[in-house]
């Protein structure tokens, strides 16, 4: 009789959690919740990610949303021809031509993606135009440029006198060896949580100096060089896209963070898989930085040299990322 009590005691307990909306899953996913975030922040890649989010936190700072946040950061290095690596100013291809890759991905899993696209200096606010005003996700070549001259967007050239220069010494030899932290950090992933406790992300790049005619790394593809998950947490990645495209990697830091992973040890873990599956990474560079729900932040890479920059309610600063080797 006792043991029946117990029984019809526990029945009328789970049926109370079940009335009330509580699911089981939430108290595991609850565990985000028990310290106070930090937020809003934002964190992108290399160190011109800090003029960046200077920009994303004049948004931040004032309440506004995440997207918009990310949006006005990364185009501050795209219009900066002295970021050699993103939009105005960026590598040419082995042809002499620049080519820009950019995604962006909201809270609610809305996404939008340019690749492989020419003469447009913010290829981040046309990968915006896709998401909000197409049904696609992403647009590349010559539709794309056709849908951003569309939107507005002015034609105009982006290979800069420096980057000109650069390509007809290269032309010399044609040897196409990037070199890790150097022609490698070719993007900047950024990430912002704000006050509402919303993600967003956005990333934005003049892809690989020198690289083949028509050549897209990881930078624009939603998983890949970037992904966003309201409910965990986002990441971006830097370094050669393809071993990112081939892991897809920012899903992957996603995934281990919901298994209860810190940022900083999915970003690891992840790591950790691309060198195990990549065999020789002597001359190759793979960064990764993640930022969840509570507003905790890290990174990590394969080999030294790879920073971060942050900024929060205690201000700006640029971190160097742990590296596996």
């Amino acid at each position: 009789m006792s043991n029946r009590r117990k029984f019809i005691k526990l029945s009328a307990l789970g049926a109370t959690f079940l009335g009330s909306g509580f699911h089981f899953e939430n108290a595991f996913a609850g565990k985000l919740g028990k310290a106070k975030a930090n937020m809003p922040v934002v964190i992108s890649t290399w160190n011109h990610g800090i003029p960046a989010n200077a920009a994303a936190w004049e948004v931040l700072s004032k309440r506004g949303s995440a997207l918009d946040a990310v949006e006005a950061g990364v185009r501050v290095p795209e219009a900066d021809p002295n970021v050699r690596t993103v939009g105005y100013g960026g590598y040419p291809d082995r042809e002499g031509k620049v080519t820009l890759d950019a995604c962006i991905m909201d809270k609610d899993s809305n996404c939008g993606a340019v690749a492989f696209l020419q003469h447009i200096k913010h290829p981040i606010s046309v990968a915006r135009k896709v998401m909000e005003d197409t049904p696609h996700v992403m647009l590349v070549g010559e539709g794309a440029l056709q849908f951003a001259l569309e939107k507005g967007f002015e034609k105009e050239n982006l290979l800069t006198p420096a980057s000109e220069k650069d390509w007809k010494k290269w032309l010399k030899e044609s040897k196409y060896k990037p070199v890790i932290n150097i022609e490698n950090h070719d993007t900047i992933g950024m990430l912002a949580l704000d006050s509402n406790g919303n993600l967003a992300g956005a990333c934005t790049t003049s892809g690989a100096a020198f690289k083949m005619h028509g050549r897209v790394g990881d930078s624009p593809i939603i998983g890949a060089g970037l992904f966003v998950d309201n409910e965990v947490g986002a990441a971006t990645a830097t370094g050669l896209g393809e071993a990112v495209v081939r892991m897809v990697g920012s899903h992957l830091v996603v995934e281990l963070m919901r298994q209860g992973n810190s940022p900083e040890d999915a970003c690891r873990l992840a790591v950790e898989r691309i060198i195990k599956k990549q065999k020789d990474v002597k001359d190759l560079q793979v960064g990764f930085i993640a930022l969840n729900k509570n507003g905790e932040y890290g990174g990590y890479c394969i080999h030294k040299g790879f920073d971060y920059a942050v900024q929060d309610k205690s201000g700006g600063k640029l971190i160097d990322g742990k590296s596996k080797l």
